[in-house]
């Protein structure tokens, strides 16, 4: 196999060196020739792609940076995409709108989430036109948030060949195999639902470990106990948002600060950290931005893909015929075997009648809000905000969407 050219579009974020440090633990198994780095930021490119280059240290991989999208994107073999339209700024946004109408705040599930992928969508496809045309045959690897969402519109709206991922379902396993005691190796997920609205079992070597997997990990955590029992299934951590949002709203009316304020700062310090000259790895601080097991997850799905190892791994790709509640076309988040023609999902059959009715509302709001983000059309992006489930009828939906146009009328031009 031919080593390979790697593209990450906001190569300026703060967790570009924890996907870099992916390619460096796995480059014996998959070499890599040249890693370019684009963002809108010269600054962030220079001491991000600094902070990469003394990383690289004396493997033999050409570092590009670059502002050009498209210089960036010619002769890729994967595009990475993990970019944040209008920045943390924006998500401060996402987080405190919602709240002024009775409604939590957060950045990929909710109205914030809503207005996330208005903004996003319309880049993401300009990125995929620019990859259709100047690098065919590249696989788009999409990080970007809210992934499902981005994935649904790129699968509607372009022929490009992508493949979502989250680090969610990685990090469940992990979690299953730390309280078991167990390899990770040995566990296995049958994973089901949405990006961010997901449930899984867990097996060990075959054996149902569920119930004990609950238990030790997940009992007496954010999610009430009753629930897990009740449900009896291993919930993604952001189901806590569904289950308990008058809870989570209280917390957030509370709080000194939003997520999003407080991330702020954390930016600030890593970039001064990745500003010495004697910094060679990822700092510690960077854990708290939340990107747990993301290079794993990144370089193990590019090196199935590469070659053509007939992994399983879970991803957000079109449902085909996983999950027997949704259309075939709907993106999901379930298992799928990897290899070079890409991702093949495995049969989940009809979801369980505890999680049915919330994750095809949920759908159906998705759907509806890649209609809005193409269209412009502000009648579909007020129907969509009212279909989601946590905003509670037709007048809070038609007031969030009159701030959040007003609050990103500068990245909302397809509502202008």
């Amino acid at each position: 196999m031919n080593a390979l050219n790697i593209t990450v579009i906001g190569g300026g974020s703060t967790y570009t060196p924890e996907l870099i440090e992916g390619f460096i633990r796995y480059y014996n198994e998959l070499p890599v020739a040249q890693i370019t780095l684009m963002d809108i930021s010269e600054d962030r490119l220079k001491v991000v792609g600094d902070l990469v280059q003394r990383m690289l240290g004396d493997l033999p991989v050409n570092l590009v940076r670059t502002t050009d999208r498209r210089e960036a994107i010619t002769g890729a073999d994967f595009v990475v995409a993990q970019l944040r339209v209008g920045g943390l700024a924006a998500r401060a946004l996402d987080e405190q709108l919602p709240m002024q109408h009775g409604v939590l705040g957060q950045e990929t599930t909710g109205p914030g989430g809503f207005a996330k992928a208005l903004r996003t969508i319309p880049v993401m496809l300009d990125i995929a036109r620019d990859i259709e045309r100047y690098a065919p045959d590249a696989w788009l690897i999409n990080f970007t948030n809210p992934a499902g969402l981005v994935v649904e519109a790129l699968s509607r709206h372009t022929n490009v060949k992508v493949i979502g991922l989250c680090n969610v379902p990685i990090n469940m396993k992990m979690r299953v195999a730390e309280k078991l005691q167990v390899p990770p190796s040995e566990v296995e997920l049958r994973y089901m639902g949405l990006n961010h609205l997901s449930w899984a079992r867990a097996l060990v070597n075959g054996r149902d470990v569920t119930d004990e997997a609950l238990k030790l990990a997940w009992a007496g955590g954010n999610l009430d106990d009753e629930y897990l029992k009740t449900v009896g299934l291993i919930p993604n951590y952001y189901i806590r948002y569904f289950a308990h949002p008058d809870r989570v709203l209280r917390e957030q009316l509370t709080a000194e600060e939003t997520r999003a304020e407080y991330l702020q700062g954390v930016e600030a310090e890593l970039l001064e950290l990745y500003k010495d000259p004697n910094l060679k790895e990822k700092p510690k601080l960077l854990e708290t931005r939340g990107g747990a097991y993301y290079s794993t997850a990144a370089v193990n799905l590019i090196r199935a893909i590469a070659q053509d190892r007939r992994e399983v791994h879970i991803v957000n790709v079109p449902n085909q015929h996983s999950i027997d509640d949704l259309p075939v076309s709907a993106v999901v988040e379930v298992p799928a075997v990897i290899g070079k023609s890409g991702a093949q999902p495995l049969m989940q059959g009809g979801l369980p009648a505890a999680i049915r009715g919330l994750v095809v509302s949920v759908k159906a709001y998705e759907e509806l809000t890649v209609e809005a983000a193409v269209t412009g059309d502000e009648s579909i992006a007020k129907l969509a905000l009212f279909s989601h489930p946590l905003v509670p009828s037709w007048d809070v939906a038609a007031a969030l969407w009159n701030d959040i146009k007003q609050a990103h009328a500068a990245y909302l031009p397809q509502f202008t």
